[in-house]
């Protein structure tokens, strides 16, 4: 090997290190080994990191952006979740005839109690209940001793007084006769007169006590007063009653009512009196007879409104020859208008009743409510007038709850059908 060669195998061997790792000197010191310069970034990488700056940016904020929307949106869907849902309806106009439904009881057109005129004890009855029965028919029998021995008493004074006038008349005659011829005093004729004229005053009290007593003892038979229906019996055989009906309604022997006629008292509204005049007539419906229309008119009425209840007193009669309704059945009169409602009709269930008065809640400023005080006019049962406070594009709330307030937001719920369309 030559010397070249030798040197240039020299300089491929790695260099020996200490144990610090630095390269080792032969002579024993430590060589510095030259550290190489950071690469330089030319532009094009310069433009990739600008380029990942912004998209880690973006990326960034648009997670702040979703999240600050989805938030706002929880908050919108838990207000609409929480906002009631309603149903809006349109009020509607009064036609030119409107009627007033007021609720009644059909009474019968004559009713009565019938109680004992005399004291005694009952023998027998005749008629129960729904027995029909005719005027002057024999209810009960009324046992009744004293009374027939007083009857004969007052007969057996009348006999007395009638013996003492005619021998009283007889007298006063033969005391005129003599005068004539002055045979006896003017005083003594004078006082034959008068005695008489006692002794007839006598008869004529008798007589009256023995009618008295006979009138009695025909009460001992219960007689009806008039044609109709026995509808209560409250005695029994045996029984001890007293004359008269003050001992109340157990007193009471027999209730006799008529059917064939009837008779309603209704309480019409302030509002709506001025319809309510004697001749109008009335349709009446009874709950077991749905859609069966009976005929009625107006007789008469109070002439003052009630201060109490603001309703007018109105009597209504009709006929009921068949006895389809019942004294005593409820009743719904039909009273008919005779002008056009001056205001907007609204159903029952639209109207807040509030402490601060009545209340509508209408649709405004997108699907918030707002309550609008309004003042009411005719109650027509299922629907209210509305006179004021209302107008006729108004979208009012159906139904609102009772805890809605001014200006909170609510939902909005649509019929599938239109208003008044017909059930399938």
């Amino acid at each position: 090997m030559t010397e070249k060669q030798r040197d240039e195998k020299e300089s491929k061997a790695p260099s020996p290190r200490d144990d610090s790792g630095e390269a080792a000197n032969p002579s024993g010191g430590q060589l510095e080994v030259p550290r190489e310069p950071p690469p330089k970034i030319g532009a094009g990488g310069k433009w990739v990191v600008i380029v990942l700056a912004i998209a880690a940016l973006l990326g960034a904020g648009f997670g702040i952006a979703t999240r600050v929307h989805s938030r706002g949106k929880l908050k919108d869907d838990t207000l609409a979740s929480a906002a009631p849902i309603v149903k809006v309806i349109a009020a509607n106009h009064g036609g030119a005839s409107q009627e007033i439904v007021i609720p009644g009881t059909a009474q019968a057109f004559t009713d009565a109690p019938i109680y004992a005129r005399t004291n005694g004890y009952v023998r027998r009855w005749y008629a129960d209940i729904g027995a029909r029965v005719r005027k002057g028919q024999v209810l009960a029998d009324i046992d009744a001793p004293e009374i027939d021995q007083q009857l004969a008493q007052a007969r057996a004074d009348l006999g007395t007084a009638q013996a003492n006038e005619r021998l009283a008349k007889r007298t006063a005659d033969r005391y005129a006769e003599l005068a004539k011829t002055d045979s006896v005093s003017r005083q003594d004729a004078d006082n034959a007169v008068e005695t008489y004229s006692a002794r007839r005053a006598a008869t004529l009290s008798s007589l009256a006590n023995s009618r008295r007593a006979e009138q009695l003892v025909s009460f001992e038979k219960v007689e009806a007063p008039f044609d109709g229906i026995i509808t209560a019996r409250n005695t029994d055989i045996g029984q001890l009653v007293d004359a008269g009906s003050s001992g109340g309604p157990a007193r009471e022997l027999f209730h006799i009512a008529t059917n064939d006629r009837l008779r309603v008292f209704i309480g019409v509204p302030q509002t709506g009196s001025s319809a309510a005049v004697a001749g109008l007539p009335v349709d009446v419906t009874i709950p077991e007879r749905p859609g069966r229309l009976f005929p009625g008119k107006v007789i008469r009425n109070a002439g003052s409104i009630d201060p109490t209840t603001r309703t007018l007193l109105v009597e209504i009669d009709m006929d009921n020859a068949k006895g389809e309704i019942l004294p005593g059945t409820s009743v719904r009169v039909h009273l008919k208008g005779s002008s056009a409602v001056s205001g907007l009709l609204l159903p029952v269930s639209a109207v807040l009743f509030r402490s601060e008065g009545p209340r509508v809640a209408v649709l405004t400023n997108g699907n918030h409510a707002q309550l609008l005080p309004v003042t009411l006019g005719r109650d027509y049962g299922t629907a209210l007038e509305i006179t004021s406070g209302l107008t006729a594009d108004s979208q009012v709330i159906d139904s609102p709850p009772d805890s809605l307030i001014d200006g909170q937001q609510v939902q909005i719920v649509r019929d599938a059908k239109p208003a008044g369309a017909p059930k399938s």
